[in-house]
Order: C-alpha cells, then structure tokens, then sequence
C-alpha cells in the first residue's frame, strides 16, 4: 500500500462502523478511498443532487440542513455523511455545506452498497446513524434546532485589539503579535465619535502586504478591508454563523450601540459548538485512553452551563448529562475490554439511581454494578471482572465523577452478581424490606444498562415492577422510606437551614428537594406499575392512573422543575465563577422571586408527602 493509503487505513480504524470490519475488508477499503478537500463555506451538494459517494470527514467540519434550509445536523472528525442519498435512489435529501476547510474521504458507491449488503454491523449504523450507540438522546435533536440562542456577545472573550487608520502595516503586525491575536480592528478617530473603518487580519498581511511586496512603512488604510461586515451583540450565534459563511469571513467584529465590543474568530464557534453534548460525546468516543476521556471532563461541565444560559428546562439538561455519563461508562468499558482482552463470560454493566433516571448534574457521584451470566465461575472470572470494574470506576473518578462513598460500586464484591443471584436479591429486598434493603432498593430499584447485555436490565425492570405492585407491605415500607427527608420549611413556612458545618446555614436542594420528589413519585410508579425511569415520565404515569387528588400532578410537576432549576442554575454558577459546584444555596442568595416560588414548591412537596402517608399507610409496614 502506498503512504497515504496506509494513512487512510489508520484512520479508518477508529471509526465506526469501519472498525467493526475485518482488517482484510479495511485494507481493501483504504485503496479505494478517494480524498477531496472544500474550502470554508463550499456547498458539497444541494438538494436533488446525485450522491455516488459516501463521505468520512478526515478533518473541518460540515453542516446538514434540511430541505426548508433548517439546521440538521453538525458533524465533525469521523462523522459520515451522504449515506441517505446513497440509500435512496442516489437523490440527496439533506444538503451539506463545510463549515471551516474541510478534508473528506470518499468512498464510491459501489464499495458502499457491498459493505451495505454483506455486513449487517455496517447496515445498521448507517441506516440509523451515530444515535444507535446513545440510548435517550432525545435532547440532542432539540440542541440542534431550540438551544442555538446563545448570544454573539458570549463567545467574546476580551476586548478588542484596535490601531489607528494613520498607522502602518509593521505597527499592525507587532500589535497582533504582542496581543496575540489573527485581527486588528482600525479605527477612524476623527472628533469625538469613534467608528469601526476596517478590520486587519492574518490573511490579509500575507496576501496584501507580503505578497504584493509592499513596504512595511504601508499606512494601514491602504490595506484593510472595508465596506465592514459586523454583527450586533444581541444576536444569535447561528446568525453569526451564517453571516460568517455567507461572506466567507473568518473574523467578525461585535458591535453594540455602535461601537466594537470584541472580535469572533470562526474558531470562537465552533469552539462553542464543540460544547454542546453531541460534540462531547463524539470525543468521548473518540478518545483512545483513559486520560484522554479525563481531559474531556471540562468539555462535559461547559456544556451543562451553555444548556442552562440557552434556557434548557431540567429534563433536557439531566438527560443530556445522563447521555454523556453513559458514554464514558461505555468508552471506558470498551478500553477495559481491549486491555484486559475479550470477558470470559456475558455481562451487563449497570448505571443507578440519577444517571438511569436521565437526571443527572455536575455534582454527582458513580452509582454502578454488573450482572453476570449465570456460567460465573467466581475461582476462574473474578479477577477479571474486578480489574474491569476497577479501570471503569478509576476512570470515572478521573472524569469528574467521584467514588460512592457507600461503595455502591462495581467494584464491590457484593454487586458483582449473576443474573439468577440479583433475582433473588430483588425478590428479598420487596418481600423482606429492611431498614438496609429499602435503602438499597432506592438506588438498585433505578437501573438501566449501558453496555453488554441490555436486555439482562430490562428483565429486571420488568420483576421490579411486577413483584412490587403486588406488595402493599413493600409499598408500605417504601412510603415511610419517602417521608424521612422533609422539606426545608418551618411552622411559619420560614426556611430551616441545615447545620452541618461547611455548608452551615444553607440549604440542600438535592437532599430536602429533588431527592424526595424523586422518592415519592418512584413510590406512586411502583405502585401503578410504571416502566418509565426518569422522575418527570413517571409522574404522567401516574397522573395518568388517576390516583393524585386533582390538580396535584401538575403542581408537583413545577415543584420539581422549579426547585431542579434552582439547583442547576446556582451550579452553574459555581462552574462559571471557577466555585467546585455543590447542592447548597444559602437563602440570601437567592433572588425574591426565587425565595417567594421556592417556598410554594416546598409546600407542594410537604403536601404530597402528607398524601403519600395517607394512601399507603406506612404505619402498617412495621
């Protein structure tokens, strides 16, 4: 093979579905590949286009549209594109425009549709694109169209570098170097109003100056580009983008009231695109040892602040974390496995309590256990399963999510167990509820499987749900369970602070807000025999069954968006302010608003509770 092929070849060994194929289909792959590259802003094809290729992107970045001109989709490094077109009749339905310079390899069509009918792997992904490795993405479709609204003015991170229009070419070119910058704006100073009369950039140094052999002593006017092209600090990125695209700039100044606030760079956007989850997982998947998913840690905490300033509602921000959590656990459990080598028998790998419910934050730690196929010899597989558990729960801590400190973990003996023994264990926890199992079932009893064997965890969904509707005992006990954390309101509804030293006079939104909620409406699931995971999904269930007095589901609805918002927004604070994030606000930092609506959702709260004691009588349970 020649040497670009060999690169391609290397290349094409770490994307799916191609690393799924034989190294003999692979090779045979890379001599076939063609290389094309686009400029910034070129239109790779428009709608009705015929498609005889499928495109790999090597490097750059391309957007999909939909026919009406709607963003689709952004892909980057490793990401296919084209595969539609070639699935139906060779007609593009989706048209693609590169975003920055952009290399692809193309792969013809008659190698696509062989990979297509011999390999099944190949067809499914294909078929239903990248979203087949992400179970609840559902926010990402919502990222691509509803969370765009950024403003401009949030990608500005210093004020702008400026020079006078009398200057010259070598003033403008220390200046850039000494501020490190790729552009200088020129300004006209004349009276007392200061105006924008052109920009400088890189390109223009090279092409203009260096190019033409002009003398650095060259008055900057002469060189500039006018006839400026700005946008207004209030706009949104996305019409930035496009004004950046349909010029084919790579810089545009921000102005507000007029005058220049700051300069974007095309890699000021899509740096803030690389921020939303998509990106993040993409990379996660991409990464190729555990310390580089660590790296990506940040990546995952400024796209959880970029949802809560686009006004994201608690939902789509728990389930865009939970999707990002999933990935690492998979990501990592796929380094285990090339480590440590293929397992010796089948397992599922679990993620419980906020991850499965798809609720959850920045500040969390890592809940997680395995199922065994029932073959489990623990003389002959323990060991391998134990370092398993331990490279997956080490990298996890790497990448921000910080051990259990109740060793509810894979790492713990005692949660390594096969599929007849977590059985067992189930149907002991619901028939014989103690005071250890009823804490236990409020995290196991939140389960979903992430990697292996999925349909191992929805077995046990399905006995969860089964055997505990049919246990008023069990219900019983998991009622009384509910109502141990309260919430945090006084006899004349003023707020009881907690008193636990570093978070003294503070109040804890997860254990005295969110974490009852959740408690109480997991009760009210079980008892109506809900399958759904996430708190919000089980509430319509439950509303749905009738058995809330009326009107109550929908208040305990906003209570629970309102006090989760309260917790996401001040962490994300935190985050913003360079703070560790935690669960804790102190009332005086909460504004009227806050504090008038916090109170009426805590009061929904201490109602709800006071219904659950009276429909499930848990008196009954001792």
């Amino acid at each position: 093979m020649e040497a670009e092929q060999l690169e391609v070849l290397a290349f094409i060994r770490q994307c799916y579905p191609f690393k799924a194929l034989p190294d003999q289909e692979l090779e045979h792959i890379a001599t076939q590949v063609e290389v094309s590259y686009f400029r910034a802003g070129t239109v790779i094809f428009k709608y009705g286009d015929a498609v005889h290729h499928l495109y790999l992107i090597r490097s750059g970045a391309v957007e999909i549209h939909r026919r009406n001109g709607e963003l689709y989709n952004r892909l980057s490094e490793g990401s296919l594109f084209g595969q539609m077109g070639l699935l139906m009749n060779n007609k593009n339905r989706l048209p693609a425009t590169t975003l920055e310079d952009t290399l692809v390899y193309c792969l013809p069509e008659v190698v696509f549709h062989d990979l297509y009918e011999r390999f099944e792997v190949f067809a499914d992904f294909v078929e239903v694109g990248d979203s087949a490795r992400l179970r609840h993405a559902v926010s990402r479709h919502q990222e691509a169209n509803e969370l765009m609204t950024s403003s401009i003015r949030e990608l500005i991170s210093r004020e702008p570098v400026s020079i006078g229009r009398a200057a010259s070419v070598f003033d403008a070119a220390r200046k850039m170097t000494e501020e490190a910058v790729s552009s200088i704006l020129v300004l006209n100073e004349e009276g007392e109003e200061v105006e924008v009369a052109g920009i400088i950039t890189d390109r223009d140094l090279r092409t203009r100056v260096l190019a033409e052999e002009l003398p650095s002593s060259t008055p900057v006017a002469e060189i500039m580009s006018v006839d400026l092209v700005a946008a207004e600090s209030d706009q949104y990125v996305f019409e930035a983008m496009l004004t950046m695209l349909r010029y084919n700039l790579h810089h545009l100044p921000v102005l507000h009231r007029g005058k220049p606030i700051g300069v974007v760079a095309l890699s000021d956007v899509m740096r803030h695109e690389s921020r939303n989850s998509l990106f993040v997982v993409r990379h996660i998947f991409r990464a190729q040892d555990a310390g580089e998913l660590a790296t990506i840690a940040d990546d995952a905490r400024a796209c959880f602040v970029r949802m809560v300033n686009e006004d994201a509602n608690s939902h789509m921000i728990g389930s865009a974390m939970a999707v990002i959590g999933r990935s690492f656990k998979q990501r990592l459990l796929e380094l285990a496995e090339e480590k440590l080598g293929p397992p010796p028998v089948p397992y599922c790998f679990l993620a419980l309590g906020s991850m499965a419910r798809d609720e959850q934050l920045v500040v969390t730690d890592q809940d997680n256990a395995i199922i065994l196929d029932n073959s489990y010899d623990a003389e002959r597989h323990n060991d391998y399963f134990a370092e398993l558990a331990n490279f997956v729960c080490d990298g996890l801590a790497a990448c921000g999510y910080s051990y259990c400190t109740g060793n509810i973990m894979a790492t713990n003996p005692e949660w390594r167990k096969t599929r007849t023994e977590w059985e067992q264990c189930f149907i002991d926890w619901i028939d014989n509820p103690s005071a250890r199992s009823l804490l236990n079932s409020n995290i196991f009893f939140d389960l979903d499987g992430v990697y292996g064997h999925l349909e191992w965890a929805e077995q046990l969904n399905r006995l969860i749900v089964r055997r505990a509707r049919r246990s008023p005992r069990f219900l019983a006990s998991m009622a009384r369970n509910a109502l141990l954390r309260t919430p945090p309101l006084g006899f004349f509804k003023e707020f009881v602070m907690e008193q636990d030293g570093k978070h003294n006079n503070s109040i804890n939104l997860k254990r005295r807000g969110t974490a009852p909620l959740a408690d109480l409406i997991r009760v009210h699931a079980l008892a109506v025999g809900s399958k759904a995971q996430n708190s919000f999904e089980r509430l319509n269930d439950v509303i749905e069954a009738d058995i809330l007095p009326r009107g109550r589901g929908p208040d305990l609805r906003d209570a629970m968006e309102f006090i989760a918002m309260v917790r996401i927004r001040h962490q994300a604070m935190d985050v913003e302010a360079g703070r560790e994030p935690d669960n804790n606000i102190e009332p005086e930092n909460l504004s009227d608003f806050e504090r008038r609506n916090l109170k009426e959702a805590f009061q929904i709260l201490s109602q709800a509770q006071k219904f659950l004691k009276f429909r499930y009588q848990p008196g009954r349970a001792s």
